[in-house]
């Protein structure tokens, strides 16, 4: 079964312990903090979930100060659990890092509760078919994957409010399976059954309905009416409220012997039929010859091949069952997202919940004329047998009426394509035992007593299983890989998969493949997503139609960036509005579909839609507009920034000779805010430089947005982003003559070369911002590319140099009056002069740099000083020193998010306890910098993290693990060109020789 140990690949189960099996061996997920990460990693099925959702649902109000790097921790170590075997150089196959969160993609049998929704969906579908026999066996057999309380293992507000969701989904799927038995005639197997399920659920109704009815058909009246009493008493004194209308039906029934009680049927619930009192109140005697209502069956034709929703489709059964007042369930999406096929699904699959009849309604409301709910009145009562003549004029009368005939039967009213919450006021039913459904592309949020369902697009699997019911599964099974592309080309959207499928369907002569580069090219994507009346323009066109001019601006020139999402006071720099204006309008957009809110203060579009407002954009804004609202945007990420780069490098002057654009930008309260910031917005930073390659007019923006973001590259995990853009940026200003866009390029092209390890190319880069400065007279970087070539020579050992270097970086510092540059200068030079056998003087440098750091009060500068200050006292043999500088700095590292320089002042604590020769301490420290390294993917830090390992297990008496962590480190170190290369050598030789 899925999620058990079967001996196939990797499977998980949360129906009870969260656990896992590779192979049919059980994996150990370590702490309970962890399997609660992996539990809502697989409850979101592949849906990213942020760091910040992971925090409050693991931790909730208790969130540690550093739960941030705690969640990175467990992260890191689920991937080494589940993924033991894969490369640090290649992206995790099965955690996978999305936007600022993680997910976690499975395949269709991966998990147990995939697999109990397949079987409790294939249950569904068999007893619709009147296949009962199969639906109760595929319900069972749903049932048995359950293994004790949901979740058992997991911690945490998340695990909570998910533990009572899939405890209620189990229990509605046993009372199904007793309903099937009941109707199978198994009444005497189930009482048992339901006698302790009665006992573990007192004050559930159903199940006391299902007791009753297995006694009675078992000759046992007695003991059913006393379940009756029980129950009356049990609810009377917890709740304070009497039996519903069914269990009270019900004892009525068998009071009376109703002989059509001992019939199986397939609900306890069908009494209009089988009793007629029930549905009057009257006894059958009583009524006499009175005209029966008609049953109307107003429902669309059931979709043949819907696909997937199994979990809402079960949630909204269960709404509709709900025997308090007047379940409304309120559907809401954008178009095309398959709003009326589920609608229409579900109300087939309630049927039996509803024996008095389905009403059904077009209220076209986002056509050019919506039906007034006067008309839909009329033909609703018309429907239930009231003739024409005698229909009131007014629409209270006529609601009224409608809510009478309605009043004492189970009737399911489906009115589809709502426009807005007034429109269906008047049409939604007034009595228990009725429900509704109601699709709309806007959230009726001003329903009361609705509950909001907002239906999203379909999981890849989904959508690729409708792609193939529609286009043949025979050419889908083929071609699969061809057609996920198709489908997530289609964003998942139900109608663009449906249509492309079709389209497919109808030309024999295609295949799956040649539609993928039909739809790769974004503006005709949208022109191959139509076939005969169905296009997905059209269905947007319609929503988009019914925007103010304020909303429709809005919604055009938000589609210009490129980015994922946007915040909402970067959406307020596109609009040129102030912020709390631009958020009303943003939210608008949310209530009528057009927009998604993935989180408070962030949006953003389905893809597809996007490409329409786009489209939209290009037809109705003037070029230059356009450009313009794109130079807002980044205008305001280059001002943030700013304040980013200002806080993070304190005493720096980059930022004041950085572009003003004019647009003011995000203000932050600590460098540690500002630094997230530019984590959190990083995708959008790099979406917005790439779009300002294409204007000449914004390359030096650009280039000085890619500088201001330069402490982003402390985390370590934006170079392959960096490089990218910065290479881009830098051929576009080289191409139209932007040289001071050119300095800032090379120079921030250097750093992200310098951390890659690839010296001889970040030197190059170095060199020519260098040129060009001193021949240009822009000297905005000039002190820190002399620096930085300082720091490359130094790495390459080449001190001389490198001390030549930092002199000249300390003149252009003290010139422009720059503490901080000249600080920086002192504590980077103390390793030269250690490498010249200057111990006096590196001393003396690192001590300084600290003193200057100290003194203008730069806590990123009292970090970086600290650590080459332990770098020279461990030298040297100041220990103790030494450790209690570098614990102090990668205190600051660690909450700043600075991964880069987590990694080496770990390094160098293994170093400084190797040499006091305290081993395992020495282990750990390597451990986690090995562990760093490996994250941000960090070659070079991974080769130094693994010779301190080494040497502190050869210290530790383990000699094969130690030499095995050296090897390592000797093939990257050759691999990089690292002249460390001959020190590990030697340690190797060393090795030998003592083994010999």
């Amino acid at each position: 079964m899925a999620g058990r140990a079967t001996g196939d690949g990797l499977r998980f189960a949360i129906l009870g312990p969260v656990l896992a099996w590779r192979d049919g061996i059980e994996l150990d997920l370590g702490t309970p903090l962890q399997r609660s990460i992996l539990a809502m990693l697989l409850l979101r099925q592949g849906h990213p979930v942020t760091p910040d959702e992971m925090i409050d649902g693991i931790w909730g109000e208790e969130a540690p100060p550093r739960a941030l790097g705690a969640l990175r921790t467990y992260v890191s170590r689920l991937r080494t659990v589940l993924e033991p075997g894969r490369s640090p150089r290649t992206p995790p196959a099965l955690i996978t890092s999305v936007g600022r969160g993680y997910a976690l993609v499975l395949g269709a049998s991966g998990l147990d509760l995939a697999d109990f929704q397949r079987r409790a969906a294939s249950a569904d579908a068999a007893r619709q078919a009147g296949r009962t026999r199969d639906a109760a066996e595929a319900l069972r057999a749903a049932l048995g994957l359950w293994a004790g309380e949901p979740l058992a293992g997991a911690v945490g507000p998340y695990a909570e409010r998910q533990r009572d969701r899939l405890a209620e989904r189990r229990m509605t799927a046993v009372e199904a399976l007793m309903d099937l038995d009941l109707e199978l005639g198994r009444h005497a197997d189930v009482v048992s059954e339901l006698v302790a399920l009665t006992a573990d659920h007192p004050l559930r109704e159903r199940p006391r309905a299902q007791l009753m009815l297995a006694y009675y058909r078992c000759g046992r009246q007695a003991d059913a009416l006393a379940v009756f009493t029980e129950t009356r008493q049990a609810l009377i004194d917890e709740l304070g409220i009497e039996p519903g209308a069914d269990l009270t039906t019900l004892h009525r029934r068998i009071l009376a012997a109703d002989p059509a009680l001992s019939i199986a049927t397939p609900s306890f619930a069908e009494t209009s039929d089988a009793a007629p009192e029930a549905a009057s109140g009257k006894p059958a005697a009583e009524q006499g010859a009175a005209v029966e209502m008609p049953r109307p069956a107003q429902l669309p034709a059931a979709v043949t091949d819907f696909t997937g929703r199994a979990a809402l489709v079960s949630r909204l059964l269960a709404l509709l069952a709900e025997d308090e007042g007047v379940p409304v369930a309120a559907m809401s999406g954008i178009g095309g997202v398959g709003k009326t096929a589920l609608a229409v699904h579900v109300a087939h699959l309630a049927q039996d919940l509803f024996p008095d009849g389905q009403l059904y309604a077009d209220l076209r409301g986002y056509g050019a004329e919506p039906t007034p709910p006067e008309t839909a009145l009329v033909a609703f009562l018309r429907a239930l047998g009231i003739p024409v003549d005698v229909i009131p004029d007014g629409l209270a009368e006529r609601s009224a009426l409608f809510r009478s005939l309605l009043a004492e039967r189970r009737m399911l009213v489906l009115l589809d394509n709502a426009r807005d919450a007034e429109q269906v006021e008047h049409l939604l039913p007034g009595s228990a035992g009725c429900a509704a459904v109601i699709t709309s592309r806007g959230k009726l949020a001003d329903l009361p007593s609705a509950r909001l369902v907002d239906l999203d697009v379909l999981e890849p699997d989904e959508a690729l299983s409708l792609f193939a019911a529609v286009a043949g599964p025979d050419r889908v099974r083929a071609e699969r890989a061809a057609a996920m592309d198709v489908v997530a080309a289609c964003g998942f959207l139900p109608l663009a998969v449906r249509i492309v499928a079709a389209r497919l369907a109808a030309r024999p002569s295609w295949t799956v493949a040649s539609l993928v580069p039909r739809l790769a090219d974004e503006r005709r994507r949208l022109d191959e997503l139509k076939i005969g009346n169905l296009a997905v323009s059209a269905t947007f066109a319609l929503g988009y139609g019914q925007l103010d001019p304020q909303q429709a601006r809005a919604f055009r020139l938000l589609s210009l960036p490129t980015g994922s999402d946007i915040s909402a006071l970067a959406a307020a720099a596109v609009l040129d509005m102030p912020q709390g204006p631009a958020e009303d309008l943003l939210e608008s957009l949310v209530d009528a579909s057009l927009l998604e809110a993935p989180a408070p203060g962030r949006y953003r579009f389905h893809d597809l839609l996007k490409l329409f407002a786009r489209r939209q954009a290009e037809d109705a804004e003037e070029p230059a507009e356009r450009t313009a609202a794109r130079r807002r945007l980044l205008g305001f990420y280059l001002a943030s920034a700013r304040s980013a780069h200002r806080l993070a490098y304190e005493g720096s002057a980059i930022a004041d000779a950085l572009t003003d654009i004019g647009v003011p930008g995000h203000t932050f309260s600590s460098a540690d805010e500002s630094v997230a910031w530019l984590s959190v917005e990083a995708e959008d930073l790099f979406a917005a430089i790439g779009q300002a390659v294409e204007s000449a007019s914004l390359l030096l923006p650009a280039a000085d947005l890619l500088l201001a973001m330069e402490p982003l590259l402390e985390s370590g995990t934006s170079s392959r982003e960096f490089e990218q853009r910065t290479r881009a940026v830098l051929t576009a200003a080289r191409r139209a003559g932007e040289r001071h866009g050119e300095i800032r390029c090379r120079y921030v092209l250097g750093r992200v070369l310098f951390g890659m390890n690839r010296l001889d190319e970040a030197e190059r880069q170095f060199q020519e911002a260098r040129a060009l400065s001193l021949e240009t007279g822009d000297h905005i970087v000039l002190g820190e590319t002399y620096n930085a070539l300082a720091v490359v020579a130094g790495r390459l050992r080449r001190h001389i140099e490198a001390l030549e270097w930092f002199g000249r970086a300390t003149e252009v510092y003290r010139e422009v009056g720059n503490p901080a540059g000249e600080a920086l200068v002192l504590s980077y030079s103390a390793r030269d002069h250690l490498g010249l056998g200057h111990v006096e003087e590196a001393i003396a440098a690192s001590e300084r740099g600290l003193a200057i750091f100290t003194e203008i009060g730069s806590g990123a500068g009292v970090a970086r000083a600290r650590y080459h200050l332990g770098i020279v006292l461990s030298y040297v043999g100041r220990l103790n020193e030494a450790v209690v500088h570098h614990a102090e700095c990668l205190n600051f590292f660690r909450a700043s998010d600075q991964r880069v320089w987590e990694q080496r002042v770990c390094y160098r604590l293994a170093a400084t306890f190797i040499a006091a020769g305290r081993f395992a301490e020495a282990s750990r420290h390597a451990e986690r910098a090995l562990s760093v390294s490996r994250e941000i993917t960090h070659p070079y830090g991974e080769a130094q993290s693994l010779t301190a390992l080494g040497k502190a297990q050869c210290g530790m008496g383990d000699k094969a693990r130690g030499r095995e962590a050296l090897e390592k480190a000797l093939g990257l170190f050759i691999r990089l060109g690292s002249p460390e290369a001959d020190d590990v050598r030697a340690l190797l030789l060393d090795l030998d020789r003592v083994d010999a």
